[in-house]
């Protein structure tokens, strides 16, 4: 079926993680790296900081949170058919300028002659 990578980045600067434009860029960016198409994205804004951004796309989802006081954000990715998500996180990992980055990646489906 596809794809799904979980993953925690930290050390980011904060006035990046917290600029709901970079955020609403980035995901752009990522989704036309990762060969993949947009069908809907939100982006929100909240208070006093952090911003949570998910990205509907045909080949599945991106989810992005920020949490710019600690430098940190989570990202999930689920790619299925031909969309490229390791290159699409490539992206992500450039413009938000994490230094750390952890990866968990699934393959997912169902097991075959089932």
């Amino acid at each position: 079926m596809g794809v799904h990578l979980i993953v925690d980045a930290w050390q980011a600067p904060a006035d990046i993680l917290n600029d709901v434009d970079i955020i609403r860029q980035t995901l752009v960016a990522a989704i036309t790296a990762g060969e993949a198409m947009l069908i809907d994205l939100c982006v929100h804004q909240f208070s006093p900081q952090g911003v949570t951004a998910t990205a509907t796309l045909a080949e599945s989802h991106i989810a992005i949170h920020t949490w710019p006081e600690y430098g940190y954000f989570a990202a999930d990715m689920f790619f299925c058919g031909q969309g490229k998500p390791k290159q699409a996180l490539k992206i992500i990992q450039e413009r938000l300028q994490a230094k750390h980055i952890q990866i968990k990646e699934f393959e997912r489906g169902f097991p075959l002659g089932k």
